[in-house]
């Protein structure tokens, strides 16, 4: 009953990670709207665009990795009488966790840099 409630919990916390990345990308890319139209304007192609904003994703992805898996590590000693089969410190469940967190942010990253493409440049200098 504990690992189905645990389960649920991680994969709710993974849907609300891949919202609030999404909607931070989001609000990013819409801030941006007139560098990206600039840039797109000046002859940067669709792929330079998409690369900055799933950079911009990777780079907070990393950041809340690094916070996130340092708080794992420091506090895993406490679950462990929680775990069955899994030690406290194992580097393979850490390195999965981390892995499916990278390609969520990967996903959540794609939809902002695709709306950051079919920006017009144009329609993006007019409205400076």
């Amino acid at each position: 009953m504990v690992s189905w409630l645990a389960a649920g919990f991680g994969i709710l916390a993974l849907l609300l990670t891949s919202v609030g990345l999404y909607g931070i990308l989001a609000y990013m890319v819409a801030r941006r709207t007139s560098e990206f139209g600039i840039r797109m304007a000046l002859g940067a192609g669709r792929f330079t665009i998409v690369g900055a904003v799933l950079r911009e994703g990777l780079i907070l992805i990393g950041i809340g990795l690094v916070l996130g898996l340092a708080a794992a590590v420091s506090l895993s000693h406490l679950l462990g009488s929680l775990l069955f089969g899994v030690q406290p410190h194992d580097g393979l469940t850490f390195a999965l966790a981390a892995g499916v967190l990278v390609l969520v942010a990967v996903f959540a990253s794609f939809g902002p840099a695709r709306r950051a493409t079919a920006i017009d440049p144009m329609t993006a200098l007019r409205c400076e």
